[in-house]
């Protein structure tokens, strides 16, 4: 009779080995590697006939393209991510930190489908928890199907029955498979079950919602290949002591992965905020120095953004350097490049910034506004609250140009800046006419130093 094969996997990246490792040899990890079942006894030696109805070759020129079937959520900002809405038969997952919303999100979602049969699948929630949440995020709307259920035997025939138009599953760690012989969660059981419903998917044309769980790296729990089988992944990010929530797009066969969402989270859910910029800036009257604004870029999405910096005698022989939302080491090579570039003695001093609002930036275009609050700072001297910055800085000093410029422009003219700081070499597809604000076209960073503070 034959035995019950079994192999190791990888819990971070997938990679399958004959016996356990230590170290991953894959992505470097420790300790990452459990067994999985891979073939069950008795089921080898089956031979699988060919299909009758097997696809054949097929020239792109006589391939027919069919225009793809988007439903609203009624949710903008969710909408704007996905590219405009639910694709019909599309595979979505979402991940995030635990108690970052996903769960609220997804029901709130659920509940303003009024005209649309929705079922929300729960494995970890009973029907009356889901119900209490229910009510404070939508009071008196229950159209919405609720089902907790674990075993995915279960959900499918429940899915034959009801035929619904959306499935929300949450989370994907808690389904099991009979197919599979181990728990919840492990690499075999996330596997079968994504397969499963990516079947059903497909076969119904129904668009289905994961919600999925990471691990403490960040990156969504299970199998790397979670990622390869779904059309859309989503991460939610957020600090939970910040009440701003961001929806961003890592992979989207249906649109663009540069949109982002944003959220404020309130007692009766999450809120779409139209206009973060607004929310993100400081609204103190008195000027303040060591604070400058910056226009960034998340997507095609413009975004004004307030750096704060703080400069002090460093206390301790060895001078601190502390970042939040900006990555310390960029701000180390800033920081070169103004004491190189522009003669300020910044090695010996403490540097702390701040990026308001808990956002995590990682567009190039405000470093020229780190700077700029770096150097107010230091000198004590107030930025004027109506200028704002965008430009990238170079090791030997310049102002590089950065992309969407017009957009940043706009953005800022339309709250209110007197002036913006960019780039020489910048091209504007319009004339400076056309922009209701002073443009600064700079070379170096020696000549925004000039301009502000001298």
């Amino acid at each position: 009779m034959a035995k019950t094969k079994t192999a190791w996997f990888c819990n971070s990246c997938g990679a399958q080995a004959p016996k356990w490792i230590g170290k991953c040899p894959s992505c470097n990890q420790w300790n990452t590697f459990v067994e999985e079942v891979i073939s069950l006894a008795g089921t080898e030696g089956q031979v699988y006939k060919k299909s009758a109805q097997s696809n054949k070759p097929i020239a792109v020129s006589d391939v027919v393209t069919e225009t793809e079937i988007r439903t609203p959520t009624g949710n903008g900002e969710f909408d704007r991510v996905l590219g405009g809405g639910l694709v019909s038969g599309s595979l979505v997952l979402i991940g995030g930190e635990p108690g970052i919303g996903k769960s609220t999100l997804m029901l709130q979602i659920a509940l303003s489908l009024n005209n649309r049969k929705v079922l929300y699948v729960s494995g970890e929630e009973s029907t009356s928890q889901i119900k209490l949440r229910a009510e404070r995020l939508s009071p008196g709307k229950g159209n919405c199907l609720l089902l907790a259920e674990t075993r995915l035997q279960d959900i499918m025939v429940h899915l034959k029955n009801i035929e619904p138009e959306l499935l929300v599953i949450d989370s994907i760690q808690t389904l099991q498979t009979d197919k599979v012989e181990s728990s919840p969660g492990s690499i075999s059981q996330v596997r079968e079950c994504t397969a499963e419903l990516l079947r059903f998917a497909k076969d119904s044309n129904t668009p289905v919602i994961l919600i999925g769980h990471i691990t403490k790296d960040g990156a969504i729990a299970g199998p790397k290949l979670l990622e390869h089988m779904v059309d859309v992944v989503l991460q939610f990010e957020g600090d939970t002591n910040y009440m701003y929530r961001m929806v961003r797009s890592i992979k989207n066969r249906f649109g663009s992965t540069s949109e982002i969402g944003i959220f404020e989270m309130q007692n009766n859910g999450l809120r779409e905020v139209s206009n973060p910029s607004e929310l993100l800036l400081s609204q103190f009257d008195e000027t303040l120095s060591g604070a400058a604004v910056a226009a960034s870029t998340e997507g095609y999405r413009p975004l004004l953004l307030e750096i704060q910096a703080l400069v002090s005698t460093a206390a301790y022989g060895t001078p601190q350097r502390s970042s939040t939302g900006f990555d310390l080491r960029r701000l180390g090579m800033l920081l070169a490049v103004l004491e190189k570039r522009a003669g300020f003695r910044l090695a010996t001093k403490d540097v702390f910034l701040n990026i308001a609002g808990g956002m995590k930036v990682t567009d190039p275009a405000i470093d020229l506004a780190v700077a700029v609050a770096v150097l107010s700072s230091d000198t004590d001297i107030p930025v004027p609250k109506d200028i704002c910055f965008a430009g990238e800085i170079g090791l030997s000093g310049e102002i590089r140009p950065v992309a969407r410029i017009e957009q940043r422009i706009n953005e800022a003219q339309k709250l209110g800046f007197k002036a913006i700081f960019i780039s020489k070499y910048n091209k504007l597809s319009t004339s400076e006419e056309k922009f209701g604000l002073k443009i600064h076209h700079v070379a170096g960073i020696q000549d925004v130093f000039f301009k502000l503070f001298k």
